[in-house]
């Protein structure tokens, strides 16, 4: 298989990005995330790809659900931010204040427009990825009609 082109054709799925928070106390995470996709109506899954040797990964597993947040168009020095390891205090991550998401009590981090909370059905450990499948059991938007976020306005490539 010619390696150049696979990396060339997969990065051309395209891809919303997300900050995805997860943990409770003094074990909490957060990151930017793109492998995100709509899995059944019903019940409504989410299907969610980490990096498997991440402190992110091991956090989900450990809590088994997460806030997934919705990025605006204008929020790439957000995305930016949480693309790196995330500071975390009593208060912040990566800068951002947080409560505890109503269902699930996970990170629920301000200044997004919208958010899933879900719990983590199933955990499909194979190659680089964990491949999360979760059940959205909350919601909630400042702003629903927002436009997202996505890696081709970054200019940046997570694929292939």
């Amino acid at each position: 298989m010619n390696a150049d082109l696979k990396k060339q054709i997969l990065r051309k799925i395209t891809y919303g990005m997300w900050v995805i928070a997860s943990g409770r106390d003094a074990d909490l995470e957060a990151s930017s995330v793109t492998w995100v996709t709509q899995a059944s109506f019903t019940p409504p899954l989410i299907a969610v790809g980490l990096k498997a040797d991440t402190h992110l990964a091991e956090v989900v597993k450990r809590h088994r659900a997460f806030v997934l947040h919705l990025l605006g168009q204008d929020q790439q020095d957000v995305a930016g931010a949480f693309i790196k390891p995330t500071a975390v205090t009593a208060t912040t991550i990566g800068g951002l204040a947080f409560a505890a998401a109503p269902v699930t009590g996970m990170p629920l981090l301000a200044g997004f427009p919208a958010w899933l909370e879900a719990n983590v059905t199933d955990l499909v450990e194979r190659g680089d990825h964990t491949l999360v499948v979760a059940e959205i059991v909350g919601v909630g938007a400042s702003d629903g009609a927002v436009e997202p976020f996505t890696l081709a306005q970054a200019g940046w490539h997570y694929g292939g």
